[in-house]
């Protein structure tokens, strides 16, 4: 019997890795990839083809816009935007970004943009299911990453499109960063072609926030980051 078909958003980050590992258990599943201007463009679609075809996706769209870096206001698309080092709450194990915040980093409604495009090869694909690999916990208070955000946008599709019956999925959006690790691991994820690095493209900096907070998770997981870093930097 053939299996539904889903999209799945595929950045290359751990998150997105985890979500399409997820996704072929069940699904057809096709990727879609973004490269939008941001600093590390070339290595987020390297480690976007390689989880491509480590999980098996049926095909990678992969699309390009330069939108995001002739609009500005982001770290990762507007070169005059430092990319920060992450402050001390981010290396509280306890610490709750969600409603604190927003920080350079923020793409202005870049997800918008990638679901958009999601949506619109799903009603081509004759797919019902668009997984994107978004988090709330842990993540560094986006106000697109809220289940909120998301159960808004379904409502605009199913208003929106031909036959209403898309619907976005957001199987992490509840989860930590460590609990995403340790589902990585169970699932086989091939985390070790994953990139979340928001400026290296050889190695990690590990002082980002996005690579602090992968650290971090990975430590509480008890399990070893596979990817390369910058070993004077990487925090203890």
């Amino acid at each position: 019997m053939s299996r539904p078909k889903a999209v799945v958003c595929l950045s290359g980050g751990m998150d997105s890795t985890v979500c399409a590992a997820l996704a072929v258990r069940d699904y057809e599943t096709y990727g879609l990839h973004f490269s939008y201007g941001q600093r590390t463009e070339a290595r987020e679609l390297t480690s976007a083809r390689a989880v491509a075809k480590a999980v098996g996706l049926r095909d990678l769209l992969e699309l390009k816009t330069d939108l995001f870096r002739r609009i500005g206001g982001s770290a990762l698309t507007d070169s005059s935007i430092a990319v920060p080092q992450a402050g001390p709450e981010s290396a509280d194990e306890t610490s709750q970004r969600t409603g604190s915040e927003v920080p350079v980093t923020y793409v202005p409604f870049r997800n918008a943009h990638f679901l958009s495009a999601a949506v619109s090869w799903a009603e081509v694909l004759g797919a019902t299911t668009v997984f994107i690999g978004a988090v709330e916990q842990d993540s560094s208070g986006y106000p697109d990453c809220r289940p909120a955000y998301y159960e808004a946008f379904n409502q605009l599709i199913r208003i929106g499109t031909k036959e209403g019956e898309i619907a976005v999925v957001t199987p992490l959006i509840r989860l930590h960063k460590s609990e995403i690790v340790r589902l990585g691991v169970e699932l086989g994820a091939p985390l070790h072609v994953s990139w979340s690095c928001y400026s290296g493209e050889t190695e990690a900096c590990g002082v980002c926030e996005s690579c602090v907070l992968r650290l971090r998770a990975f430590a509480e997981a008890g399990a070893t980051d596979p990817i390369p870093y910058v070993e004077q930097k990487r925090p203890v």
